[in-house]
C-alpha cells in the first residue's frame, strides 16, 4: 500500500483536506455545543456523511438540512455505494439527483421529515453546489447564519472554499467545516493500514488517491489552480508549506503505482 513515511505524508494531506473546525466532533457532541441554523450536506459517495449529517439533524444540532448534488462525474459511485449497502440497496438510483437519493435515506431510516429538508437537485460541481444552494435558500426564505457544511472529506476544503466565493457579499454567515470523520492510515508491526472500518469502507484506494492527488492543485492560488489567480472557481486557500512539500513528496510515487490516470 504506503510506506510509513508515505502514510505520514497521507495522514497529514488528508487532515489539511478534511478541514475540520469541530475536533472531530460526533453529531452527539455537535449538539452540546449549540444550534445552528442549516445543515448542508453536498452529496457525495461517502454514505457515513450522510448518516453523521441526518444523526445530527436528529439530536437537534439545525431545524433545517440543505442536501445539494444533481447528476455529475462522480454520481455513479453513489450508485454504486447505495446499491451494494446492505440497507440503503432498494432504494432507486438510476437516473435520480444525489439529492433525492440521499433525502430517501434520511427519511427513511432517520425518519426526517419533509418540512425540514431543503432539495438541490441540478448541480453538477463543487462550485455550482454552492451556487445553486445559495438560490435554493433564497428561493425558500432562508437566510441562514451559521451553516454547517459536510462534504467528501477530502473535498471539504474545496468545498468551504466555493460557498465562501458564493457568500462573498455576506460576511456575516459563518461557515463550520465538519467532514465528520478525518481518513488516516496507521502503522502497526511495520504494516500500513487504514485506520479505522469506516475510512476502509468509504474509499477504494484509487479513489481515495485519485482525490489526494487531484485536490492540491485545485486549491493553488495560481495560473492552473481555481483560486482567484486561477480558474476564480473558489475563494483563496492557504496552503501551507509543509502539506505543498508533502505532496511533492507523494506525488511521484502514487502516479508510479497509480498510474497518472488518477490525477
Amino acid at each position: 500500500m504506503f510506506s510509513a513515511a508515505q502514510a505520514a505524508d497521507v495522514n497529514l494531506l488528508a487532515s489539511f483536506l478534511s478541514c475540520d473546525q469541530t475536533l472531530d466532533a460526533t453529531p452527539q457532541r455537535l449538539a452540546g455545543c449549540g444550534k445552528a441554523d442549516l445543515l448542508v450536506l453536498l452529496g457525495n459517495a461517502v454514505l457515513i456523511t450522510a448518516e453523521r449529517v441526518f444523526q445530527a439533524a436528529c439530536a437537534g444540532v439545525a431545524p433545517k438540512i440543505l442536501i445539494a448534488g444533481g447528476v455529475g462525474h462522480a454520481t455513479e459511485l453513489l450508485y454504486r455505494a447505495v446499491r451494494q449497502h446492505p440497507l440503503y440497496h432498494d432504494i432507486a438510483t438510476a437516473g435520480r439527483s444525489e439529492a433525492e437519493i440521499l433525502r430517501d435515506i434520511g427519511r427513511r431510516f432517520f425518519g426526517l421529515a419533509d418540512d425540514r429538508i431543503l432539495l438541490e437537485t441540478q448541480s453538477a460541481n463543487c462550485g455550482d453546489n454552492a451556487l445553486r444552494a445559495r438560490q435554493v435558500l433564497t428561493a425558500a426564505g432562508e437566510q441562514p447564519h451559521t451553516v454547517i457544511l459536510t462534504q467528501d472529506p477530502l473535498m471539504q476544503r474545496r468545498t468551504d472554499a466555493s460557498f465562501r466565493k458564493v457568500w462573498q457579499d455576506s460576511p456575516d454567515v459563518r461557515f463550520i467545516n465538519w467532514p465528520t470523520l478525518i481518513p488516516r492510515f496507521e502503522v502497526n508491526a511495520g504494516q500500513v493500514a487504514w485506520g479505522n472500518r469506516e475510512c476502509a469502507e468509504s474509499w477504494p484506494l484509487p479513489r481515495f488517491v485519485s482525490l489526494l492527488l487531484g485536490e492540491i492543485p485545485r486549491l493553488r492560488d495560481a495560473p492552473g489552480g481555481y483560486g482567484p489567480a486561477g480558474a476564480g472557481f473558489i475563494a483563496h486557500v492557504d496552503i501551507p508549506p509543509h502539506v505543498e512539500a508533502a505532496y511533492a513528496r507523494l506525488a511521484p510515487a502514487l502516479r508510479t503505482e497509480f498510474g497518472d490516470r488518477l490525477i
